[in-house]
């Protein structure tokens, strides 16, 4: 998240999605395998994002409107944007999972225990991050508009690579998708660093 200036998140994340792009291509996955465990990962995402925002105490709402009506900055405005984005984001991706249940479905136990492995060991990853997002939440004021947004980021790959067809095209569509993920990644490490900026600016 945020640590030192020796840091950089932007190689951490190009290496892991290379390492992800050679395995993809040694092992013959195609895209469809790949959307796999990228929208179980979602699903943490998001599982995660509503559970940073309930753990909110101080947040604004500056241009965050609902029904073409400001968001009040109240525990009532912060539940009906956690209600909003349950509902959302869910129905997202089951859609998404309809989606790869008839365009990618897995052929066997092998592809199962790969997906499955993927999303837990994205619970423990993600389950560190967002406690580090709630420390520092706690010293500023984050604007609940922009964290409910912010996991819609990770949404986009997959969006594109259904909606193009990258599941049927093979090594190109396996390249395309990680292209893809690698670019979501690194935007929502921006945008998460932007509201945290953000967030200790307004406090």
């Amino acid at each position: 998240m945020r640590g030192t200036s020796s840091d950089n998140p932007v190689l951490a994340l190009l290496g892991a999605n290379a390492l992800t792009l050679v395995f993809a291509l040694a092992l013959d996955w195609t895209a469809g395998m790949l959307l796999w465990p990228y929208c179980l990962q979602n699903l943490v995402v998001g599982w995660y994002a509503i559970k940073r925002m309930q753990a909110l105490h101080r947040f604004s709402t500056e241009g965050f409107t609902s029904n073409d009506q400001p968001v009040p900055e109240n525990a009532a405005g912060k539940r009906s944007t956690i209600n909003f984005f349950i509902l959302h984001f869910g129905l997202f991706h089951l859609a998404y999972l309809v989606f790869l249940c008839e365009l990618a479905p897995m052929s066997g136990l092998l592809e199962f225990l790969f997906v499955l492995a993927g999303g837990v060991s994205f619970v423990f990853a993600q389950r560190a991050t967002c406690a580090a997002q709630i420390e520092a939440d706690a010293s500023g004021r984050p604007n609940l508009g922009a964290l409910m947004f912010m996991p819609y980021l990770r949404v986009l790959p997959i969006h594109i690579a259904i909606g193009f067809g990258a599941v049927a095209l093979g090594t190109t569509g396996t390249i395309a998708f990680v292209v893809l993920k690698t670019l979501a990644d690194i935007g929502l490490d921006r945008y998460d660093r932007h509201i945290a900026e953000r967030a200790i600016a307004d406090a």
